[in-house]
């Protein structure tokens, strides 16, 4: 794992503006994709757990890490158990993410002093994660929630940082319009690193898209 403190990955979180996220069963598909956004600027990644060959990819990715990539903070995403959340710090995840809140994935991450950002979809829920001690939840899925959602209850939360997930374009509309209801950072999925790129491995599009999404996250935030 990276030598950096819970807050510094999540201010590594917030300066980068964009959390890029995805999962792909091909190893050296994954591995390309990482290259190509860490030479876009990227330094936090979020590879989701998300099929079989899931483990076995993140584990090519932390090595390539390891190799060539040693400033990259690496997140493994969709850890619904106490089992995933072990299985991966153990294989070098810098931190967790998951789509739900699950107490005993806290648990792991506390045991571990591993960061761990749960989706949340509700008041209630938030509210559970920011008693469990959480400075940072996602907003999942964003897409069904909406700006409107964190609008109305962001005064509820004044020291909780939100990152919606799905649903989030590569626009100044769509990530302006989340900055402007209070996000700390956008994870970008399926509109940045589309099936329809990655089918005719269009690494240069999905560089360029990166690096529009990262400057339109630091021009909304002024």
């Amino acid at each position: 794992m990276i030598n950096m403190t819970q807050e510094e990955i999540i201010n590594a979180v917030k300066a980068q503006g964009v959390l890029p996220l995805f999962y792909n069963e091909d190893k050296e598909l994954c591995i390309q994709i990482t290259q190509t956004l860490y030479s876009a600027g990227i330094r936090v990644i979020e590879f989701t757990n998300r099929g079989e060959a899931a483990f076995e990819n993140f584990k090519a990715l932390v090595a390539l890490k390891q190799s060539a990539l040693p400033d990259l903070v690496l997140a493994v995403g969709t850890i619904r158990t106490a089992e995933q959340a072990t299985k991966f710090i153990n294989a070098g995840a810098d931190f967790l993410i998951s789509p739900v809140f699950d107490a005993t994935v806290c648990d792991v991450a506390y045991l571990h002093k591993v960061l761990w950002i749960p989706g949340c979809m509700t008041p209630t829920e938030i509210h559970v994660a920011e008693n469990a001690g959480c400075k940072l939840v996602k907003l999942f899925p964003g897409n069904v929630l909406g700006v409107e959602f964190l609008s109305a209850i962001k005064e509820l939360f004044p020291n909780m940082l939100f990152m919606p997930t799905g649903g989030v374009d590569v626009s100044e509309a769509s990530i302006g319009a989340w900055y402007k209801a209070g996000v700390c950072a956008v994870g970008l999925g399926s509109k940045l690193i589309s099936k329809e790129l990655l089918a005719k491995k269009d690494y240069t599009t999905i560089g360029n898209l990166t690096r529009q999404a990262m400057d339109i996250a630091a021009a909304v935030k002024k």
